[in-house]
């Protein structure tokens, strides 16, 4: 790993900014009443979380780090620390320390799972492993409010994240409300596919639990078997009031969280 050098004066000065690796900066402002070990891991968290920092960079040993930066080495060990706490980095012995994969934290709104690692930096990629018409089961049907044994169209997708399993997605849509093209599909996310075919996502009715996997879901995963996962049953509605989509997804619970906004009501 190439060496940065660093200005001995503007290391003692109020705002220090280095690189690591090239084109990654951090500032840290010697002024502010926040402290630098903060400083540091916070910018680097947002360095991973972005993709800047992809899985397996090595940020190398504490020394070499701190020299870059100019900081004292428990500074720096605290900084990191944090986040081996965080789940965001691992030593190991010989090597330094790397970044491993992030948490994805998703905000409980209606948006496709597609476009929000895509707005995270996170590099989605879909594989489609199956895309057919077939007779809707009775919870299917009664989501989407049609008759049981209708044709529904099931497609299921295992989404990956910077080329890691993130999440396996089992979808159903009313047969012929568009067309579910498996190149399409694995290009792009449904709901997107579903605005570009002219239908207004409105609102939605969603669930979020939490079991263990079984054998298969844990190797589709890359989890070990009985790994925690979250899931999540949602029905979409456009602004008709009309049921477009039903979904049963299952989510890594050590790739994956959702985020909530809670209010105070008055």
């Amino acid at each position: 790993m190439t060496r940065v050098p660093v200005n001995r004066t503007a290391a003692y000065s109020r705002s220090v900014t280095a690189s690591l690796p090239a084109g990654l900066d951090f500032t840290l402002d010697r002024g502010s009443p926040v402290p630098l070990y903060y400083q540091l891991a916070r910018q680097l968290e947002a360095a991973i979380e972005h993709g800047t920092l992809g899985p397996g960079s090595l940020i190398g040993n504490e020394i070499e780090f701190a020299g870059r930066l100019g900081l004292s080495r428990p500074t720096v060990r605290q900084a990191l620390q944090t986040l081996v706490d965080k789940g965001l980095l691992v030593r190991r012995r010989g090597v330094g320390t790397q970044v491993v994969h992030t948490q994805v934290k998703r905000p409980l709104e209606l948006s496709s799972l597609y476009d929000d690692l895509e707005a995270a930096g996170q590099h989605p990629a879909t594989r489609v492993l199956r895309n057919e018409i077939r007779p809707a089961p009775a919870e299917v049907a009664s989501a989407l409010g049609m008759a049981e044994g209708s044709d529904v169209h099931l497609v299921e997708r295992l989404r990956l994240a910077q080329g890691s399993p993130v999440a396996f997605l089992s979808n159903y849509v009313p047969e012929g409300l568009l067309d579910l093209d498996t190149a399409r599909l694995e290009a792009t996310g449904l709901y997107r596919m579903l605005r570009g075919a002219g239908i207004t996502l409105h609102s939605a009715r969603q669930t979020v639990g939490a079991r263990r996997a079984t054998a298969e879901e844990a190797e589709r995963l890359g989890e070990p078997t009985d790994a925690a996962l979250l899931t999540m049953r949602r029905t979409a509605y456009d602004d008709t009031g009309r049921a477009v989509e039903y979904g049963t997804h299952i989510y890594r619970a050590s790739r994956y969280a959702f985020e909530f906004q809670l209010l105070v009501r008055s």
